[in-house]
């Protein structure tokens, strides 16, 4: 009888041990866990949409205005009259013209490449990060990660405003319409070969 008396605390003590260990082999298997999921989920690179006037523009075929989320892949459509800016904290801005159209392809490491379709964009990198506009012709530009850089796929004015001038042939009228919607700068240099914009029409 006092044998068992005697192994009643050892019994007791041996049991609180068991408990108080499992509780804390369960606390640190938790912890180790959560610690790594943390690990492994990644920042994804993503951009902050600005809109003229916080005027609505399409993206992936929803409206969005100014302070929404742009992440990879995103098909961005600007309506006549509205300009939108992308901005991709550390790694650069997009520039879109009104009634434009693309896709922008954001990776892992924040480089930037943007699919024209239609109408022109500015894109300018920071240094680091690899910046390139294509539209179906091919690359328009590509920016120098070591130093950043700036592509304008956009007409300039003096070619824009020539189109509505004399001294064109019809070809070159047409050509610098088809670079303004195309952003093909080697549309523009077929159709004004062999005209002299110095020269009137008769």
């Amino acid at each position: 009888m006092k044998s068992t008396k005697r192994n009643v605390p050892t019994v007791i003590a041996l049991t609180l041990v068991f408990a108080v260990t499992q509780v804390y082999f369960g606390l640190t298997f938790a912890a180790s866990v959560d610690t790594n999921s943390r690990i492994a989920i990644p920042q994804q690179i993503s951009g902050i949409l600005t809109t003229q006037d916080n005027k609505p523009i399409n993206v992936n075929g929803a409206s969005a205005g100014t302070g929404a989320t742009i992440l990879n892949g995103a098909l961005i459509e600007t309506p006549a009259g509205v300009t939108a800016t992308i901005n991709i904290p550390g790694h650069g801005s997009i520039t879109i013209s009104e009634s434009t159209r693309l896709t922008i392809t954001l990776d892992d490491s924040g480089n930037i490449r943007i699919a024209l379709a239609a109408g022109c964009a500015v894109l300018q990198t920071s240094r680091g990060t690899a910046g390139e506009i294509d539209n179906a012709q091919g690359v328009i530009g590509k920016t120098d990660t070591s130093q950043g850089g700036r592509i304008d796929a956009c007409p300039t004015r003096t070619a824009a405003a020539a189109a509505s001038g004399g001294g064109l042939s019809t070809g070159a009228k047409v050509a610098i319409a088809a670079a303004a919607v195309g952003g093909g700068a080697a549309a523009l240099a077929f159709g004004l070969r062999g005209s002299n914009p110095s020269r009137s029409a008769p």
